[in-house]
């Protein structure tokens, strides 16, 4: 077990906190792989980001995504949760297809909405057939239709997680609550106030902090289905920092804003799981 336990503190090390100090290092210089070695600059990189208009546009669009998201998926995993609470085959079969989004590639699940979301696409092709719209909609070329469009399509995704994770919570549930309940009159509306929603509250926090950081950090669908179009109104900050990176070569500062981000995730993970938790002991 301590050989086990020393490997995995090894490989933590290399693959996590290493890449974590190099990118720290790195932060304080003005590092661009088209001049060479970066010079020690202290903390321009940080200063810079203050003025930067881009910067702030992308984290305050990451910030109401992440939130939008986070909400929309526990809310609708909670609820596909419960519908799919069964024990026949077929319900099994309905969880599997549910958690299929989770394991689907990032890059895959672009490219497959975009076809979808296109003004040629099939969505809009079944929205003029059946006349809801009269010309198709430009569900990705248009700034807030897009932002709402990588919202659904990441909520989406991020459904088929918090599905199971809040099924695994209800099975775990004793059935005897829900029969004591009955016998003194409690409206299925009043058991699920009184005894499933307190009793999945751990699997909630744990859905919503893995939802929040997802989302926080997400690169590759929103690099495939708009690529932070149109006019930046999808730009993420994870994006935005892979675009400085590699298409300003400027790593130095590509850095400081990956320090930020990983400081800004942190901060809201921590606090977000401390008052669910809170919550978890109220309840």
């Amino acid at each position: 077990m301590r050989g086990i336990a020393g490997l995995a503190l090894l490989l933590y090390a290399v693959f996590i906190v290493l890449p974590v100090l190099m990118s720290l290092r790195s932060s304080f210089t003005d590092e661009n792989p088209l001049k060479g070695a970066g010079a020690f600059i202290g903390l321009a990189n940080y200063r810079e980001m203050g003025g930067d208009a881009e910067l702030r546009s992308s984290v305050v669009y990451t910030l109401a995504l992440s939130v939008g998201v986070t909400l929309v998926a526990n809310a609708f995993g909670l609820a596909f949760a419960v519908l799919l609470n069964r024990s026949r085959l077929s319900y099994r079969v309905l969880r599997t297809i549910a958690f299929l989004p989770q394991v689907i590639s990032g890059v895959i699940v672009g490219f497959v909405w975009k076809t979808v979301l296109t003004e040629d696409g099939l969505l809009n092709s079944v929205l003029v057939r059946f006349k809801v719209v009269n010309n198709p909609v430009n569900w990705l070329g248009e700034p807030h239709l897009a932002q709402v469009s990588v919202g659904i399509v990441v909520a989406w995704v991020l459904t088929g997680f918090t599905t199971v994770v809040h099924l695994a919570a209800l099975q775990s549930i004793p059935p005897e609550l829900y029969d004591a309940s009955a016998i003194d009159g409690a409206s299925r509306a009043q058991q699920f106030r009184t005894i499933t929603f307190r009793m999945v509250a751990p699997a909630t926090t744990i859905g919503v902090t893995i939802s929040l950081i997802t989302v926080l950090k997400l690169y590759d669908v929103i690099t495939v289905l708009t690529g932070g179009g149109p006019a930046y109104a999808t730009e993420s900050t994870a994006l935005y920092i892979v675009k400085t990176a590699f298409t300003s070569n400027r790593f130095g500062y590509a850095s400081a804003i990956a320090m930020f981000l990983l400081a800004l995730s942190a901060v809201i993970a921590l606090t977000v799981t401390s008052l669910l938790r809170r919550r978890e002991i109220d309840l």
